[in-house]
């Protein structure tokens, strides 16, 4: 008799215990396992865990989810709700794996392993999304025969894309170059109007320098790019030409007043030009030891010399 009083439900503790699962599962925002219930929850009894799961379950108050070995309960978006209103829950499952993703996507064979779903079926669900224009599949920069799928209306993240440098997933090299020589170029006639008005060498070279901002309006100003460029992309066209051993950086520290450290850039002179020897492939061949006529390697059959000569 004392273990059917136990497990004897009453309404209103039911409805209590439901909404203290779903504050929980407000503060788990990335979903709760079943051991994380049993500890929240040590003064509830396995009957009545399950009723008021099953129940919000079946009210589509939350989602069934399965990481790794793990089944996860999480709070249903409202709005995903009414998007793949109509869906089956296999459907809604796919969905919301596919928006967890946010933008940077996720590959088919993720979905298959967090959905536990055969390919054949995968497939089918992701058409039938893509259909009703709830998600979209994009390639990939990283892996060109291969797509991520993501929501329909995110703009794809620039590791998907690769951002300014690439388009239809090819590497725009003219257009990297064109950046490197304008960048060049503007630091140069800094350093020319420093030379021209500051006598002494120290302030020469201080005001040659010049910030990461300045180069972006400048290059911005040129109108030269299709699309909208960011900081972050001049800052990268800034490093190439560091790597080139044409400009150097210097970085401001942070003053008293709160104010962040910057980076400062300025062309430079390289104090030893590169020796004519080493321009030409003779100068880093790896096996320069072995080539001779009639051997192995020779200047007559030698391909990195023919592109040299052609280029």
């Amino acid at each position: 008799m004392a273990a059917s009083v136990a497990i004897k439900e009453d309404p209103d503790e039911a409805i209590d215990l439901e909404t203290r699962f779903i504050e929980l599962c407000q503060t788990y925002t990335d979903g709760i396992t079943d051991a994380i219930i049993q500890q929240e929850f040590p003064q509830c009894n396995a009957k009545q865990r399950v009723t008021a799961i099953n129940r919000l379950l079946s009210t589509g108050k939350v989602d069934l989810l399965k990481r790794g070995t793990n089944l996860v309960y999480k709070l249903k978006d409202p709005d995903a709700a009414s998007q793949t209103k109509g869906s089956d829950n296999q459907e809604k499952l796919v969905y919301q794996i596919i928006k967890d993703a946010s933008n940077k996507g996720i590959w088919i064979r993720d979905i298959r392993y967090k959905c536990n779903l055969l390919l054949t079926q995968v497939n089918k669900i992701l058409k039938n999304l893509e259909s009703k224009k709830l998600i979209k599949a994009v390639k990939s920069v990283a892996a060109s025969k291969k797509k991520v799928y993501m929501l329909y209306n995110l703009e794809p993240d620039r590791t998907v894309t690769g951002g300014a440098w690439y388009s239809d997933q090819d590497f725009e090299s003219e257009f990297v170059e064109v950046l490197n020589q304008q960048c060049f170029k503007y630091l140069e006639q800094k350093a020319t109007i420093a030379r021209e008005n500051q006598i002494d060498p120290i302030a020469q070279r201080n005001a040659a320098f010049t910030s990461l901002s300045d180069v972006w309006k400048y290059i911005s100003e040129l109108g030269i790019s299709k699309v909208q460029l960011s900081v972050d992309d001049i800052e990268t066209i800034m490093d190439t030409l560091i790597y080139d051993g044409k400009v150097e950086r210097s970085v401001t520290a942070s003053s008293s007043a709160g104010e962040a450290s910057s980076k400062l850039y300025r062309a430079m002179k390289s104090l030893v030009p590169t020796t004519g020897l080493m321009r030409m492939p003779c100068g880093s061949c790896p096996v320069f030891n072995q080539c001779c006529e009639g051997g192995p390697v020779s200047p007559t059959n030698c391909v990195y010399m023919k592109e040299w000569l052609e280029y």
